[in-house]
C-alpha cells in the first residue's frame, strides 16, 4: 500500500537523485519495470545497465537519467527503508508511484499536492491515518499540510 507523509518530514531523503547516483545498482536499471518507467517518464529507451539512448540527447548514463525516473526506481528497488521526497518527481510520475505502492509497502515524502488523475485509488495519509480514494479527498487533506 502507498503510504505518504505530507509537507516537512526530517529523515526523508530531500534530493533523491544525488542518493540515486550513489546508490543505484547496476541490475535494476534493466530490471522490466524500470525499463517501462524510463520509456514512460524520459522517452528513452535502456540499452544495458549503464547505458540509455535519450531521444533528446542522445547516448547518456544512468547518472544522466531524470530526478522523477531516478526517485522512482529508488522506491521500487531500494530496500534501506529510506523515505524519498517524492516532490522531485513530476506529475508525470503518479501513476508509477500508485503502481509501486500496489506492488510493495511504499512510503514517500510529498511537499506539494501531487496530481494522482481521476480514477479511484487507495493510500494512508500518515498525517492523519486516512486512507482516500480519489483527488478530492487527497486534496482536501494535503491542502492543510503542504
Amino acid at each position: 500500500m502507498l503510504n505518504i507523509f505530507l509537507g516537512k518530514m526530517d529523515d526523508a531523503i530531500y534530493f533523491p537523485p544525488v542518493y540515486f547516483d550513489n546508490q543505484y545498482e547496476d541490475e535494476w536499471i534493466t530490471n522490466e519495470l524500470s525499463v517501462k518507467m524510463i520509456k514512460d517518464v524520459d522517452r528513452s529507451s535502456v540499452i544495458g545497465e549503464r547505458l540509455i539512448d535519450s531521444p533528446v540527447l542522445g547516448p547518456i548514463s544512468t547518472k544522466e537519467l531524470s530526478g522523477g525516473v531516478k526517485t522512482l526506481i529508488l522506491m521500487a528497488f531500494d530496500d534501506t527503508g529510506k523515505v524519498f521526497n517524492a516532490s522531485a518527481c513530476g506529475d508525470n510520475c503518479a501513476k508509477w508511484i500508485l503502481e509501486i505502492g500496489k506492488l510493495k509497502d511504499l512510503t514517500i515524502n510529498l511537499r506539494h499536492i501531487m496530481e494522482f488523475g481521476d480514477e479511484e485509488f487507495e493510500i494512508r495519509i500518515l498525517n492523519t491515518g486516512e486512507t482516500i480514494h480519489n483527488m478530492l479527498e487527497f486534496i482536501n487533506i494535503a491542502g492543510k499540510y503542504v
